[in-house]
């Protein structure tokens, strides 16, 4: 596999249906024209039911930043989505959740800013940590940790926040998987 921040790191190219169908230069992907990829997003929480948030970095070549999830990125050709989770939230974060689980396996979205689309098919999961976040630099500019039960209107502290994110973040609040799973993990958060 290519080393994270690599020139050289590709993501995967998919069908309208979801069929891997090649690979593309990550640093290339995104443009106005982006094709449809795979990616993943993550949210984080802790013991006490709070959602970690990230400041996406000023060198972000997509939403430079905006407040977004815990941490996304694209898993590697031939890479699981949980590797891929496990391996980013470590280079963005230098976090190794816990457990995590993917409780919205079929999300899809498509947005653009500043001439830059963005297209995927992306996987949402949510993970436990039980450690403190020590972010790099060159992808997160800050973090911060917010309540569950605030979930509905983190869009109105966290500006501007990444339209994924808000997506996700309404659909989380609805999940009852993610509820779940949540509390059957021993995290407080309020159904």
């Amino acid at each position: 596999m290519t080393e994270i921040g690599s020139p050289l790191e590709h993501v995967v190219l998919l069908s309208e249906q979801g069929t891997p169908i090649g690979s593309f230069l990550k640093d290339s992907v995104h443009t106005r024209n982006t094709p449809l990829h795979l990616g993943f997003s993550l949210f984080l929480l802790n013991g006490k039911g709070e959602i970690l948030l990230q400041k996406r970095s000023a060198n972000k070549k997509t939403w430079p930043l905006f407040w977004s999830g815990s941490c996304c990125g694209h898993p590697a050709p031939g890479e699981d989505v949980a590797e891929a989770i496990m391996r980013r939230s470590w280079f963005e974060l230098g976090l190794h959740p816990v457990k995590i689980k993917v409780v919205l396996p079929n999300y899809r979205y498509s947005c653009s800013y500043n001439g830059i689309a963005e297209k995927e098919i992306c996987p949402v999961a949510v993970g436990i940590v039980d450690s403190t976040p020590n972010p790099n630099p060159g992808e997160v500019s800050s973090v911060d940790w917010v309540h569950w039960r605030d979930i509905g209107c983190i869009h109105l502290k966290m500006q501007p926040l990444t339209p994924w994110c808000r997506e996700q973040l309404q659909l989380l609040a609805s999940s009852d998987e993610a509820k779940t799973w949540l509390l059957n993990q021993g995290v407080p958060i309020v159904r």
